[in-house]
């Protein structure tokens, strides 16, 4: 049984027993910027020890893209991003490409209004049967409205 107290503030991505793939053996990770103390891969990797996650190093728009060395089978994508500073309205796009595609595919386009402290972490866990991926690209646009806002992703997780 799963169980999740109604108002506590989930630490992780909840365990659903799945088998996460280990990113950092499977796949190239191609970003538009980062601050050197929360690098790309701390949101990637699977360890505890990973840190606090990837921030971007300036405002606006950006991209985190996943290239598989090999095409695979996604079945579950797990996002987690944190706000603890400022009130703002993001939106996230996540994209796929077929092996041997050109053309990428919508998976889904979401906004979400942080509102610390009483609104500071969305969760996400998308059901989704992605077969022969070849990259997987998250897009984020930290502010909605323009403002100075660096994204920010605490975890992704694909099983």
């Amino acid at each position: 049984m799963r169980k999740i107290m109604i108002g506590q503030a989930a630490e992780n991505i909840p365990s659903y027993d799945l088998a996460f793939l280990d990113l950092e053996h499977l796949a190239q990770v191609e970003f538009t910027s980062e601050c050197p103390d929360r690098p790309v891969e701390s949101a990637l990797l699977l360890t505890k020890d990973a840190g606090e996650g990837w921030q971007a190093a300036s405002p606006g728009e950006q991209t985190i893209r996943l290239v598989f060395d090999q095409p695979c089978t996604i079945e579950h994508i797990f996002l987690v991003f944190d706000e603890q500073q400022q009130s703002r309205t993001q939106e996230f796009v996540l994209l796929w490409l077929m092996d041997k595609e050109s053309t990428y595919r919508e998976i889904l386009r979401q906004q979400y209004h942080f509102s610390p402290p009483d609104t500071a972490r969305e969760i996400e866990h998308y059901e989704v049967r992605l077969h022969r991926l070849k990259v997987l690209e998250l897009r984020i646009i930290p502010d909605i409205s323009g403002g100075d806002a660096c994204a920010r992703l605490a975890q992704l997780r694909l099983a």
